[in-house]
């Protein structure tokens, strides 16, 4: 399974948001720089996990974005459904497969999904970001590669 472009941002913003001390705000110019991204893509990505409740955000001078809770209480399995809105390696329906009454493949796959996203809710968002990433983190906060 390869994570959407979409998903792989949203982890890395998250991510990105646990390095700030509190009460700081990152912007999204600030982002998009760090990671070398499209700025209107990030857009679209920092507005939907507003939307999740993820983030807390305020607008003008002095504005930005931060964590809208602990990162130990991000699932990143959860996280990543989201993101991935509803993930499905294969779709026997469309266009419709003539394998589709007599065919394991599905039922194999959809396992190893459940299987994927189970190992992912056994780590928080805290638990990624554990050393040696913190210090990456940092070192990006600080602009430094």
């Amino acid at each position: 399974m390869q994570l959407t472009r979409f998903t792989d941002l949203g982890l890395r913003v998250l991510m990105y948001l646990t390095g700030l001390e509190s009460g700081q705000l990152a912007t999204i110019p600030e982002i998009a720089e760090r990671f070398e991204v499209s700025r209107n893509h990030l857009v679209k990505v920092v507005h939907f996990m507003a939307q999740q409740g993820w983030l807390a955000t305020s607008r003008g001078k002095g504005g930005g974005l931060a964590l809208a809770r602990p990162p130990e209480h991000f699932r990143l399995g959860e996280v990543v459904r989201a993101l991935e809105g509803s993930p499905q390696l294969i779709d026997c329906a469309e266009p419709p497969c003539a394998l589709r009454q007599g065919c394991l493949l599905k039922g194999a796959l959809d396992g190893a999904l459940a299987a994927f996203f189970q190992t992912l809710d056994g780590y928080t968002l805290r638990d990624i970001v554990a050393s040696p990433t913190g210090e990456a983190i940092i070192r990006l906060h600080r602009g430094v590669r």
